[in-house]
């Protein structure tokens, strides 16, 4: 997960006070230190956790219980406020239909700001933007090239000039090219630079006078922790920063100490990477990023990444009252399997369920992913009847199919019993019950036992 080790720290802190008999001052006291160890194992400075903790503390203690919560419900509530102002307040980044909107790039050489130019490309062309992407970056070799070959992979139009060496001149023709073409969001991605580097600082503030750009975004890594705020200071000296795009917060212990760094400048946050492919970028939206910290989940997201994929794809839902009444065929079950693995890893897409991907140990969330890798090249070796009305698959078919997928019988009556346990999950939910017993039962609930379910 994005700051895993953070993220089951502070998890458990609030478990801790769950469990608590009586959330009393010393509770409060042994939780606000909980938090500290957690965030200052992640690489967050000191002073400012200092100043948090003393803010939860100081309002646990003295607030009033609102009407409804208890006492337990309104310290958690209060955590989970300071928390969500400490990394930021929200700040959206709009493209406007039939617009032309610049946005230019900046950042250290290996901040990974190449690599999110061609994300931001994707993220922007699956929601029906047309994007362009101007390479101004003449400082480091193959830079043009490397772009190019991203954005052929994500089906967007780069420009630029291996053999110009005036990063101004490139980037005017560039952004005059895609004005013209009615280009929706322009890119124009800068040679990564130190703040010390006087020559390529004076090009940085020549590209803002020739591109006039609407927005400029400073890409920082992730992995320098406390160090980015002064990178993000130096950067603001120079010119005027309208966002900021984290990367590398994927596994990184210091990650915490990045997003919170920056939030203390004041400079908005407005997108986080997390991996290598071109989809592992997403809006920053503190409030949520904490929720999934915190094993709370993120519905909103879950459910737009699923829209976007199933439109993308030309993914055909189920209709609700099939699925209510049980009827469900593995081909639904296939489509279902692809489109999640269309949104990146299942881990990632756990955790944006409420107390779900917080339960779940590391190793169990592999072997599941294998399972279901699995199940889905099992279906794959099955005939459109098969899939259409499992009821007919029977042992002759059932050895017939595990020959084909290169798996054993037992795997295949894997396959089956839990398709039959999906179906009796949906026929119990629908009579307005939530199981009580069995494996589903505690994934219902959110306590996972075995993923999947056994």
């Amino acid at each position: 997960m994005v700051l895993d080790t953070l993220g089951k720290a502070l998890h458990g802190a609030i478990q801790k006070l769950a469990r608590t008999a009586h959330v009393d001052e010393k509770a409060i006291k042994e939780l606000t230190r909980e938090i500290q160890r957690a965030l200052l194992q992640a690489d967050v400075n000191v002073e400012l956790v200092l100043g948090l903790t003393k803010k939860i503390e100081k309002r646990a203690i003295e607030e009033k219980i609102p009407p409804g919560l208890d006492k337990r419900a309104h310290v958690v509530q209060i955590v989970y406020d300071e928390l969500s102002e400490f990394l930021g307040k929200p700040a959206e980044f709009k493209v406007e239909p039939g617009k032309s909107k610049i946005l230019l790039m900046i950042g250290l050489q290996g901040s990974g700001k190449t690599t999110s130019v061609s994300k931001l490309a994707t993220h922007f062309k699956k929601k029906g933007y047309k994007v362009g992407v101007v390479c101004a970056d003449t400082f480091r070799p193959g830079a043009c090239e490397q772009l190019m070959q991203l954005g052929q992979q994500v089906a967007v139009e780069v420009v630029g000039d291996p053999k110009e060496k005036n990063a101004a001149k490139i980037a005017k023709k560039g952004v005059e090219h895609f004005k013209d073409e009615k280009t929706e969001l322009i890119i124009v991605d800068s040679a990564g630079r130190h703040r010390k580097e006087e020559d390529l600082m004076e090009e940085m503030k020549d590209l803002v006078k020739v591109t006039k750009p609407d927005e400029v975004m400073l890409v920082i890594d992730g992995t320098i922790g406390q160090q980015a705020k002064d990178q993000a200071t130096a950067f603001r000296q120079a010119t005027e920063i309208g966002s900021i795009l984290v990367t590398k917060l994927d596994g990184t212990a210091k990650g915490g100490g990045a997003l919170s760094a920056v939030a203390a400048t004041g400079a908005p946050i407005k997108f986080m990477g997390s991996g290598e492919h071109p989809e592992d970028l997403e809006p920053y939206v503190p409030s949520r990023f904490l929720a999934r910290l915190l094993g709370m989940g993120d519905l909103e997201t879950l459910l737009k990444n699923v829209e976007e994929v199933v439109k993308e794809e030309k993914i055909k839902v189920p209709d609700k009252k099939d699925l209510m009444a049980g009827k469900l065929t593995l081909r639904n079950v296939y489509e279902q399997l692809e489109a999640v693995s269309k949104m990146g890893p299942l881990k990632k897409v756990l955790q944006m369920l409420p107390g779900v991907g917080a339960n779940i140990p590391e190793d169990q969330m592999k072997v599941g992913e294998e399972k279901l890798k699995k199940f889905k090249v099992i279906m794959g070796s099955m005939t459109k009847d098969e899939m259409d009305n499992p009821k007919i698959i029977n042992s002759s078919r059932i050895k017939r199919i595990a020959r084909g997928s290169g798996t054993s019988e037992s795997d295949v009556r894997d396959l089956l019993k839990q398709y039959e346990l999906i179906q009796k999950f949906l026929k119990t939910f629908a009579r307005g019950k939530m199981p009580k017993t069995g494996p589903w039962a505690k994934m219902a609930r959110g306590k996972m036992g075995d993923f999947p379910p056994r």
